[in-house]
């Protein structure tokens, strides 16, 4: 399995959706299988917003009843995931957190809730990337957070079946004690750089590995509409002897054995903590941005857990953990505006490009097709 941490847990492109064995989660048993009510007499496994369950002391009362919260494909070095487990465990230490699954892909996660259905080991919340959270809307319950409205529109499911929770810029990270810096896709098709270039897993179940084509495709003057042109240019890197083709994990690259990465920034610039060297670069022109999304399991054994740790996660506590994480908030804007952003981290980001884009559902949907028709024979 591919891994950094999450390498294949987002499933950007989303076309090869894991077929062959399932994935049958163990651990400790989740709470009980019956829903709590809410002050509303609305049970936790139907209410769409906490003003249909009651208050937030209420589903706290109902998530504490339940004891348990089922998560899935949730590494602790990604994004500082394991700060924000941390805290909400903290906070609620009635509520014990079975961590299942961290190196399992987005499509494995949606594999898990099928397989376990009506077992209390299912995991209760999703964390995923756009197309597996767009493919599987009928495996989730709408449910908007408290501060829903300061999410943008654009980054939201409306009805809440899925919402952006934090995302980033696809960079390039290197070993600079190794090689010059980069400053161009081209750059890497240079002799310096053979069989020195990995690839973020397979894009057609990857995150990643998905927004690395994308990002190949508008620096090489394409568009979103047609990601063929980042197909070739993987392709011409591969032809180069430069793509590496192994399966990249943070011991790899402090081995040095991946020692040039396609990530999301705020991933690549977690290596520098085991390579002092190694240094992060988004390209400029065209940035390619991304957001992961946040979704309750529509079978959750634990669902006003699951509702409450949405709850957490939107809140200006989490919100700042991403950041501390080198993320970006989806909240973002609104906690700057508001004073409660953390400013000496938000200054820590890397510039933005001047330009930067995301696809849109057609727009992802059309290149997972793509990918899944076009990827392996292009780098074979």
């Amino acid at each position: 399995m591919i891994r950094h941490a999450r390498l294949t847990r987002f499933g950007g492109a989303g076309v090869a959706l894991l077929a062959g064995t399932a994935l049958i989660l163990t651990g400790c048993a989740g709470g009980s299988a019956d829903a709590g009510q809410g002050a509303s007499g609305v049970d936790a496994a139907t209410a769409s917003d906490l003003t249909s369950f009651g208050t937030l002391a209420d589903l706290e009362a109902a998530a504490k009843a339940e004891g348990q919260l089922n998560v899935i494909a949730l590494p602790r070095d990604w994004a500082n995931y394991g700060e924000i487990l941390d805290a909400f465990t903290a906070k609620y230490p009635e509520i014990t957190v079975n961590e299942q699954s961290p190196d399992v892909s987005s499509a494995e996660e949606i594999q898990a809730a099928t397989t376990n259905e009506g077992l209390d080991t299912a995991p209760d919340v999703f964390d995923l990337g756009l197309t597996v959270a767009l493919q599987n809307t009928g495996e989730f319950a709408p449910y908007k957070v408290q501060t829903w409205d300061e999410i943008p529109d654009a980054l939201k499911e409306p009805t809440g079946l899925f919402v952006g929770d934090y995302g980033g810029y696809m960079s390039v990270g290197y070993d600079s004690a190794k090689f010059p810096t980069p400053t161009s896709l081209d750059d890497l098709l240079g002799s310096e750089f053979r069989g020195s270039v990995a690839l973020n897993g397979d894009p057609t179940q990857a995150g990643a590995a998905f927004a690395a084509v994308g990002l190949a495709t508008v620096q090489t003057d394409g568009t979103l509409d047609d990601y063929q042109p980042g197909i070739d240019f993987f392709s011409e890197l591969n032809t180069s002897g430069n793509l590496l083709k192994l399966d990249v994990t943070t011991a790899t690259v402090a081995s040095g054995e991946t020692p040039v990465v396609f990530d999301w920034d705020y991933l690549n610039a977690t290596h520098a903590k085991d390579v002092p060297s190694w240094k992060t670069v988004v390209f400029p022109g065209t940035g390619y941005a991304g957001y992961y999304n946040q979704a309750i399991n529509k079978n959750a054994p634990n669902p006003a857990a699951a509702r409450l740790w949405q709850e957490f996660l939107y809140s200006d506590e989490a919100q700042n953990m991403w950041l501390k994480g080198g993320a970006r908030p989806v909240r973002m804007e609104a906690m700057t505006d508001a004073g409660t952003i953390d400013e000496d981290l938000a200054a820590a980001l890397p510039e933005a490009p001047s330009e930067t884009v995301v696809p849109t559902e057609a727009q992802s949907t059309a290149a997972g097709t793509l990918l899944g028709q076009k990827w392996a024979a292009a780098v074979q």
